[in-house]
């Protein structure tokens, strides 16, 4: 009898052992993926039908201040029941399809690290709708956050350190090595990485007095006539044309907030007035009461042979990583 109670206590401990150490240990294999690349997992019948169109019309959205169309995401369809095995570790999944009740579920890590995926489960097709028509932006939000963190991994492997940053400008900032300092004063910097193909990214970096910016209603104007003075004035343009922003495109623009500051985000697109010469830019002015200042972080692409939104994910992601005095 002694014999058995050890037994069995040795198979309690066995077990309470197995699931601690799955609580604290469970194996998650690494999440794979390109950036911005959406696994959406949902039958054929619903996909070609109203659900699926109402996916579509946010999911793959144009991304704002591009100047061609892409989409926000670029979206694989599958079957629910072909996700299995090494497809399980996409980093992003949106799994739609009916079942016993309405429902939305934001899961993390699932099934690899890291991993977002997004559940969306109702009774039939029009609620269906209805709850992607009413979740999207959480969704698309959480997703954002997490292709933001893995552009910041990615970069965090190979970084340039610019020790001269946070003595001029008061700033840390998460950098790739690729990056060059094409240009650096008192008062500007000019970080650029040459593109395979032809072409370059850039991040500006320039303080502008805290009267320079008055109030909400006026601040896209002055923001755009700050970056077109700057941009006109210290970057290098053939035959004496300038770098300026390309009016024929409305600028989508933003109150945010950057390191926990209140911050102006602006998106258009810039050109060189006389020439063929265009792209994407991404503007944050960082109202630094503390400093007397707006800290102007700018990001801008040209690469005229070359898909441009994954090439601006990226310089946002790198202004994201800014880190204030």
């Amino acid at each position: 009898m002694k014999a058995f109670y050890i037994a069995l206590l040795s198979v309690v401990v066995l077990f309470s052992c197995n699931d601690n150490g799955n609580k604290k240990s469970e194996y998650r294999q690494r999440s794979v993926g390109n950036i911005k690349s959406l696994q959406v997992l949902i039958t054929d019948e619903l996909w070609n039908d109203t659900v699926g169109e109402e996916i579509r019309n946010y999911f793959a959205a144009p991304v704002e201040g591009l100047p061609q169309e892409e989409p926000l995401f670029s979206i694989n369809q599958m079957k629910p029941e072909t996700f299995s095995g090494f497809i399980k570790s996409n980093r992003l999944f949106l799994h739609v399809t009916i079942g016993t009740e309405n429902k939305v579920t934001i899961a993390k890590d699932p099934y690899a690290r890291p991993q977002t995926g997004a559940i969306i489960t109702a009774i039939n097709k029009e609620e269906l709708v209805k709850l992607i028509a009413q979740n999207h932006k959480k969704i698309i939000e959480a997703f954002y956050k997490s292709e933001i963190k893995e552009r910041q991994r990615r970069t965090a492997i190979s970084p340039k350190k610019i020790d001269s940053l946070k003595e001029r400008f008061g700033l840390s900032i998460s950098i790739p090595s690729a990056y060059r300092i094409a240009h650096k004063g008192d008062d500007f910097y000019w970080l650029r990485k040459d593109l395979k193909k032809s072409g370059s990214t850039n991040i500006l970096i320039y303080n502008a007095p805290l009267s320079s910016i008055t109030n909400d209603s006026l601040a896209l104007g002055e923001i755009l006539t700050i970056r077109d003075s700057i941009g006109g004035k210290l970057l290098p343009v053939e035959d004496d044309d300038k770098f300026g922003t390309d009016y024929d495109y409305s600028p989508n623009f933003y109150a945010t907030e950057l390191d926990g500051k209140f911050t102006y985000l602006t998106k258009g697109v810039w050109d060189v007035e006389g020439e063929f010469m265009a792209g994407p830019f991404i503007n944050y002015a960082v109202k630094d009461e503390i400093n007397k200042r707006y800290l102007i972080i700018e990001g801008f692409t040209y690469a005229p042979q070359t898909r441009k939104r994954n090439l601006q994910f990226e310089l946002e992601s790198i202004i994201n990583s800014v880190k204030i005095d």
